[in-house]
């Protein structure tokens, strides 16, 4: 196992648990606890855990990992809402698409559609993400809007009054929610607050809201409201979703789609 898939299965078995011991981590991982020692030590330099005398906990109490440990978590499920929501754009329209694993994944699929492959252009995609955007760049049928702002390490965002001011000029067709939580009650939500107003900012500029989110995000709540849920046109979700919860949304008046 090399040492980035290491550090993501130990952040993860972290944010699963909360605590870790060294012993506990090195059988999980069937590696030797020196190098369990070491992979902490170094992980508490980049202040992404904290150590303690014969293991490590989580790094303060809104736990949030760093947008490249995120990737593996629920993989396929955000695939197939990524297909289903990029099948939900219509060429010609301008996209507004929040940071994050699953609307990054959202850019994949619509970087492949084959009826986006020419026009000019043929979808025009703002974004606060600098993934994203370094992504669809080289894209020659997508016009690229970066919104501007100061970079957010976990996520790659750009938040800040500087994007405010790129996102009160601009009107978009539809803009695709990337979010922690989504709960009917507390509605859209992520853990920075300075994240969470900038997507309020998509949101109030889009004539329809998307939430792309795998089941493990919903009938769930985190510190920063981005948006009510009636704010909100269509969930898109994996099928693992209980039947309650897909009932409580659409009884809310959100088109729910499962994959």
């Amino acid at each position: 196992m090399s040492r980035d898939a290491r550090w993501k299965a130990l952040l993860e078995l972290l944010v699963e648990r909360g605590r870790l011991d060294v012993e506990e981590a090195a059988a999980e991982l069937s590696v030797s606890a020196a190098t369990i020692r070491r992979d902490f030590d170094q992980l508490a330099e980049q202040q992404m855990l904290v150590r303690t005398r014969g293991g490590a906990v989580v790094h303060g109490v809104s736990y949030e990992l760093p947008l490249r440990y995120k990737t593996a978590r629920h993989a396929s499920e955000k695939e197939r809402i990524a297909k289903a929501v990029a099948a939900l754009v219509s060429p010609g329209e301008a996209v507004g698409l929040t940071g994050g694993t699953t609307t990054t994944e959202v850019a994949r699929a619509l970087a492949v559609r084959g009826d986006l492959a020419s026009g000019s252009p043929a979808l025009t995609v703002v974004t606060n993400a600098l993934n994203i955007a370094n992504e669809l760049a080289v894209r020659p049928q997508f016009k690229i809007v970066v919104t501007g702002g100061v970079a957010r390490a976990q996520s790659y965002e750009l938040i800040g009054p500087l994007a405010d001011g790129v996102l009160g000029q601009i009107t978009l067709d539809v803009a695709v929610l990337g979010v922690v939580a989504f709960d009917v009650a507390h509605g859209a939500a992520a853990n920075d607050e300075a994240e969470a107003a900038i997507n309020r900012l998509l949101c109030e500029r889009a004539g329809r809201v998307i939430v792309a989110a795998d089941s493990s995000k919903l009938g769930r709540r985190a510190f920063a409201r981005i948006c009510a849920a009636d704010a909100v046109d269509t969930l898109v979700t994996d099928s693992a979703a209980g039947s309650d919860t897909v009932r409580r949304f659409t009884e809310a008046g959100i088109e729910v789609v499962t994959v």
